[in-house]
This record gives C-alpha cells, sequence and structure tokens, in this order.
C-alpha cells in the first residue's frame, strides 16, 4: 500500500515536468494579462555572488542612497545667503530648492528603473550621475533665482538613478527580512553623512559662498561614480537567470497591481514628507524660533543622528521580530511623539530642549519605519526590482514632496504645524496599512512567521 502511494507520487511528480505540460505552463506565462501573477509567482532567483566585501557593499550603496540627503542638508545653511544673492523676497520661497529637486528626483525615478532592468544596474547608475554632475555645474553658473531652482531639477533627476539603483541592487541580492537588515545598515550608515552635511555647508560657507556647496556635490558625485565605476558588481542580468523575461507593460503591471507594493510604496512617502517637511523648516525652525545661528548643524544633526542608532536597533530586531511588528508599532510612536510636542507648542513649553528630546523620539521611530517599509513594498518584486523600485521611489517621493510642501510653507513662527503635520502624516500612514494588512496583519498578528 506504501509503495503504491509513493508510486502514485513519483507518477504525478513525472507529469508535472512533461515537455508538453512545460510548453504549456510557458505559453500561460507569456500572456500579458497575467502579468502580476507571473512576478509573484517566480521563485526567488538565487543571488549572484557578492564579489566585493560585505562591509564596502553596505557603504557604497548607502553613499547612493545619501546623494539626496547631502544634496539638501549641505545647502540648508547657505538658504538665506542664496536668497540675498539672488533677490529672493519671500522667506517660504527658499523652501523651493528643496521641493523641486525632490521633484526632479520623483519624476527621475520613473526612468532608471526599467532602464537598469534591460541595460544593467552600472550603466543607468552612470548616465544619472552624469546628468547630476551637469545640474551642479548649471548651478555654480546661475545667475538668476529661476536659473538656480531649474538647476535643481536637473539634479533631482539625476539623483534619482543612485536611489533607484542602489534599492534594486539590494534586491537583487537579499530578500525577506535579511533585505530589511541590509537596508537598515546601509540607511545607518547614509545617515552619518548628512548629521555631518549641514557643518560642513556651515564651514563652506566661511571660506567661500553659497556656490561652494554646489562645488561639494559637483565633487561627491564624481567621487561616486569614479568608485561605483570600479567596485559596484553588476546584479541585473544574475537576478533574473532562467527567469521568463517581463515587457514593460507586463514590468509596470506586475508593480501597479501588487496591493504590498503600492500600498506600503504610498505609505512610505506619506512618512517621507514628515522627513522633508523637517528638513525644508529645519533653518526657520532652528535659526528663527529658537536662535540657534551658528549652531543650527550642531542642533540639526543630533535630531538627525538618532535615526541612525534606530537602524542599528531595526537590523537587530526585524530577524526576530519581523518588519510588520516593528514598523506598525513604531508608527504607532511615531504618532505619540508628534501629539506630544504638539500639545507642548501650543502650552508654550515647546523650548529647545523639548522640542530636540521629542523631534528626535520621531525620527528614532522614523528609523524603525523606513527602511522596513521599502522592504515590504519591495519584497513581492523579485527578477522585477528595477521597475518596481522605480515606481515605488517616485510614489513615494511624489507624495512626500506634497505632504513636505504643505506642512512646511504651514510654518507659522512656531513648531505647531511642523508637529500636527507629523501626526497627521502618521495617521494617514496607519489608515493605508490598515486597507492593505486589515485589522488581523497589523503588528504582524496574522502570522507568527510573516515578515
Amino acid at each position: 500500500m506504501r509503495n503504491r502511494r509513493i508510486a502514485k507520487t513519483l507518477s504525478h511528480r513525472y507529469i508535472a515536468v512533461t515537455p508538453a505540460r512545460r510548453r504549456d505552463n510557458e505559453k500561460n506565462m507569456k500572456r500579458p494579462d497575467r502579468a502580476g501573477a507571473i512576478a509573484a509567482s517566480r521563485p526567488a532567483p538565487a543571488p549572484p555572488a557578492l564579489k566585493i566585501p560585505f562591509v564596502e557593499f553596505v557603504a557604497l550603496a548607502a553613499a547612493m542612497m545619501a546623494m539626496t540627503a547631502m544634496s539638501i542638508d549641505i545647502m540648508l545653511p547657505a538658504l538665506p545667503d542664496i536668497g540675498a544673492a539672488l533677490g529672493v523676497s519671500t522667506e517660504n520661497d527658499r523652501q523651493l530648492i528643496v521641493i523641486l529637486y525632490m521633484a526632479g528626483f520623483a519624476i527621475g525615478q520613473l526612468i532608471y528603473g526599467p532602464i537598469s532592468d534591460r541595460v544593467g544596474r552600472k550603466p543607468a547608475l552612470m548616465a544619472g550621475l552624469a546628468i547630476f554632475i551637469v545640474g551642479s555645474i548649471a548651478a555654480v553658473m546661475s545667475q538668476s533665482f529661476a536659473a538656480l531652482l531649474a538647476a535643481r531639477v536637473v539634479q533631482g533627476f539625476g539623483a534619482a538613478s543612485p536611489r533607484v539603483v542602489a534599492v534594486a541592487v539590494v534586491r537583487d541580492l537579499y530578500s525577506g527580512r535579511q533585505m530589511a537588515r541590509v537596508m537598515s545598515f546601509a540607511m545607518m550608515t547614509f545617515i552619518i553623512i548628512p548629521v555631518f552635511a549641514p557643518s560642513v555647508g556651515q564651514a563652506l560657507m566661511h571660506f567661500g559662498d553659497w556656490r561652494w556647496t554646489f562645488y561639494a556635490l559637483l565633487f561627491m558625485a564624481a567621487a561616486l561614480a569614479a568608485w561605483t565605476a570600479a567596485r559596484l558588481p553588476e546584479t541585473a542580468a544574475a537576478a533574473v537567470e532562467g527567469a521568463i523575461p517581463l515587457t514593460l507593460p507586463q514590468s509596470f503591471k506586475a508593480t501597479v497591481t501588487n496591493r504590498q507594493t503600492m500600498g506600503y510604496g504610498a505609505a512610505s512617502g506619506v512618512i517621507f514628507g514628515s522627513l522633508l517637511a523637517y528638513v525644508a523648516s529645519a533653518q526657520q525652525v532652528f535659526v528663527g524660533v529658537f536662535g540657534m545661528g551658528d549652531e543650527f548643524p550642531i542642533f540639526f544633526g543630533a535630531v538627525a543622528s538618532v535615526m541612525a542608532a534606530a537602524s542599528f536597533v531595526n537590523a537587530r530586531l526585524v530577524g526576530t521580530l519581523g518588519m510588520r511588528r516593528v514598523s506598525h508599532t513604531a508608527l504607532v510612536g511615531f504618532f505619540a511623539s508628534s501629539i506630544v510636542l504638539a500639545a507642548a507648542s501650543e502650552l508654550g513649553l515647546a523650548g529647545i530642549a523639548v522640542f530636540v528630546v521629542l523631534m528626535a523620539s520621531a525620527f528614532f521611530f522614523f528609523g524603525l519605519i523606513a527602511p522596513n517599509f521599502n522592504a515590504l513594498a519591495m519584497e513581492p518584486q523579485g527578477g522585477n526590482a528595477g521597475m518596481a523600485s522605480s515606481i515605488v521611489g517616485s510614489l513615494s517621493t511624489a507624495i512626500g514632496a506634497v505632504c513636505g510642501a504643505v506642512i512646511g510653507r504651514a510654518f507659522d513662527g512656531s513648531v505647531t504645524p511642523l508637529a500636527l503635520g507629523f501626526a497627521a502624516c502618521a495617521a494617514l500612514a496607519f489608515a493605508m496599512l490598515l486597507a492593505i494588512e486589515g485589522h488581523v496583519g497589523l503588528f504582524g498578528r496574522a502570522s507568527l512567521t510573516k515578515a
């Protein structure tokens, strides 16, 4: 009896791999209307061998991801001088230097992912860095505020490439909780750079004028291009080896029809909007509200540095608790910190110490949210990482730019609009999670083994 059952099982296994069955499966997989099912059902590709030390790879991925943060934070101390030199009469208009950069960044992310899926990660990266260098040169040569804003859009468009490629390469090499751990280490490393960026910008302003910040960005882009050209492994071909390639429409559909990918991408954007609002208005808050002056970079860096600590904590927690449980719980903490700050501001208790402590608490929780939301968005997209990274990145950046602009331009001389904006972002993100996961899936309760 036992032998008959074994024979029957083997017979079914044999039928499942007959040439006729294989041809039928291949025909079904080529149907465009099954693009989402194709991507979802693909087995996870074997990760290619990492040909450089892991520490160097994390540092390289972090440097690529840090391009955007560096391109914003280094010039924050220069915003008043830029406004004075180029005749910007309205203080809040200076925020356009940040917002329009992010607009170019959002548009660019739609381009580089599909290109990197087909021509490779490194060629797409090099093209973007070249565009960033052109934008930096244009910024240095700007004689009007409009010309500078146009150069910032070009810079943002070019900077989208290292961000998209970094996420795609990480997804090519890792999946699941391990991907979240790598993203956490990369985030921990790249946060160190923008923490010191305002101080670098402040030092540049002492030795030269605001154009020196763009010379620094030009040098950084050239150095990153040289480093990646020499050391970054090509992972795109290895990631899809043995898989039936999707056409562009199929690849696009496989991304935008995936509930988890789009839901967590949108939630990432809402939370990113709070960070962008803080960055855009930080100079006004620390200098205008609290009168920090030259001490502004120190306080800015102190608040941002907690995200590096949070990324380290996340890398240790996510392997045992899972991405959902860590990030969903942190979102509640982010909301609570924001509400307490808003209340303190309304009661007249939000001095510099209270503001720094509560803002640092919010950004500690942010450091537990961001890498996990990104990893959860990318998790279903094995073999489609370039397109998915483009769409998720563009979606989250566009949403973040809108949220950040609304919150930032609501600045009224106090920290209340910023705190309430943070709370609103957290509430909206939580509503999105509820729509994606349902109440059972929140906090990873659906399954003890769930990501």
